[in-house]
């Protein structure tokens, strides 16, 4: 399959091609998770990033959370959260995660961050107090931590381990080449380095994501997956990038829905657990049924 049938080059301001249109959230869960979240001013990233799969994923009682505030200390090309000099930590945080989750009666949680690297420990002890704190609230919770790479070192991530959710995602977001332009301040190889580490130390499953449409071959794709799978991860999901705003990366393509299909035959076959493949797919797609 050639590149020009795997996808489209895009002159600005195209229209999205239509499997990248989605229907209004409806559903009885999620008017009533709604209606939660603006009474009571929960923080989801859920609706703070106006995920297209919201309804869908409220619907089966999962939901995403970031902590460690909303302001990231790296400047990734791809990433809509502010970035600058963070503010000063929330202690309560956790408490209030926990008591979100038990408002919305969540049964499968994510939770994520900004990046931290101003911090001694990079947040990861407001990372373990979180998890803590939600078990206590909420004894029959599962969880997926979404973490940073805290510049790979390892008595942070071990803080991670320590407490020991369903799974640990931490996503390597593009291919090797185009890392250094999307993911300014991150390394392909530490991020391997990060799931490497994390299944050493006994972290039963792991997870990663990566974003098409930013320039990347199919050939590179098929390398990452071979990367990822040769670090033992055991999860991985692949969606389409789509530009938060005119100051991001512009998207050079909108990969076709054949396309995806093969990516995820690809990493079946190359033996993940779990491969969530398709346009809309974002990291915490269908988080619950990866922690089996």
């Amino acid at each position: 399959m050639s590149a020009e049938t795997i996808s489209k080059v895009i002159p600005e301001r195209i229209p999205k091609p239509k499997w990248l249109r989605v229907k209004l959230p409806t559903g009885k869960k999620y008017t009533e998770l709604r209606g939660l979240v603006d009474k009571y001013n929960l923080n989801t990233i859920c609706t703070s990033g106006s995920c297209p799969n919201m309804g869908e994923c409220w619907g089966e009682g999962t939901a995403t959370f970031m902590i460690l505030g909303n302001i990231c200390t790296r400047s990734c090309g791809f990433c809509g959260v502010k970035t600058g000099r963070p503010e000063t930590l929330d202690w309560d945080e956790p408490e209030k995660v926990a008591r979100s989750i038990k408002i919305m009666n969540i049964k499968h949680a994510v939770l994520t961050s900004v990046d931290r690297d101003d911090l001694k420990d990079m947040g990861s002890i407001m990372w373990a107090e979180t998890v803590k704190a939600v078990r206590r609230m909420n004894p029959d919770i599962t969880l997926e931590t979404l973490i940073p790479d805290f510049q790979g070192i390892e008595h942070h991530i071990d803080r991670i381990v320590d407490v020991a959710p369903e799974v640990v995602s931490h996503n390597i977001e593009t291919v090797k080449r185009l890392t250094r332009e999307v993911r300014i301040q991150a390394k392909y190889e530490r991020s391997l380095g990060v799931l490497k580490y994390l299944k050493t130390q006994g972290q039963r499953r792991t997870k990663s994501g990566i974003m098409l449409g930013l320039g990347e071959t199919r050939e590179e794709v098929i390398e990452t997956l071979h990367d990822l799978r040769a670090n033992d991860v055991d999860v991985v999901t692949i969606g389409q990038y789509l530009q938060p705003s005119k100051k991001h990366l512009p998207v050079k393509q909108f990969i076709l829905p054949e396309q995806f299909k093969e990516y995820e035959t690809i990493g079946l076959d190359l033996g993940f657990r779990h491969v969530e493949s398709s346009a809309l797919v974002r990291s915490s797609y269908k988080a619950q049924k990866h922690i089996h």
